[in-house]
């Protein structure tokens, strides 16, 4: 049986993006490329451009740094879907002074009704210290339960450490 939706996480350059680009690369179907970051500044836009040309011309790059539940909801059966990062989608959102609670449910909605296979990357922040700042930790905790919410409607849950990949919930095909 093949997974709707698989769930990477892992700590920032822990390999998580490298692994889901791996996985997806495994299956015979069209691949789509959902990006969140937004590009501000050179550095970054050098990273940009480092991934897609990393990627391969076997990928279609779809820009949605806000708007990702719309772009889930135009993708067809026949794809997958790489969303790479549920962590980039939530600051955007933050920086956009959008309700959370409201982003995150049309964002879990759409990905229950995604008919395209899913792989959704997201970071794990939980793990360091406490930041000595509101935002950091309003951000910090957003991220938590961005992360149960994305764990619970996921099929296959992969947790990647050190370029280490460990199936948390339930199975890889």
């Amino acid at each position: 049986m093949t997974s709707k939706v698989t769930f990477v996480v892992g700590g920032a350059a822990s390999g998580k993006s490298a692994y889901a680009e791996a996985l997806a690369e495994r299956a015979n179907m069209p691949k789509v490329y959902l990006a969140t970051a937004q590009a501000f500044d050179d550095e970054m836009r050098r990273k940009v451009a480092q991934h897609v040309t990393q990627r391969g011309p076997g990928w279609t790059t779809m820009e949605a740094p806000l708007e990702t539940a719309t772009a889930l909801a135009g993708l067809g059966s026949d794809q997958l879907c790489l969303l790479d990062c549920a962590t980039m989608w939530l600051s955007n959102q933050m920086m956009a002074e959008r309700d959370l609670a409201d982003a995150q449910k049309s964002l879990i909605d759409s990905i229950l009704a995604c008919p395209a296979r899913l792989i959704i990357v997201s970071n794990e922040v939980g793990g360091g210290i406490v930041p000595d700042n509101a935002l950091a930790r309003s951000f910090r905790e957003a991220q938590g339960r961005l992360n149960i919410a994305l764990a619970a409607a996921s099929d296959v849950v992969v947790q990647v450490t050190v370029g280490l990949p460990t199936v948390l919930k339930g199975q890889l095909p």
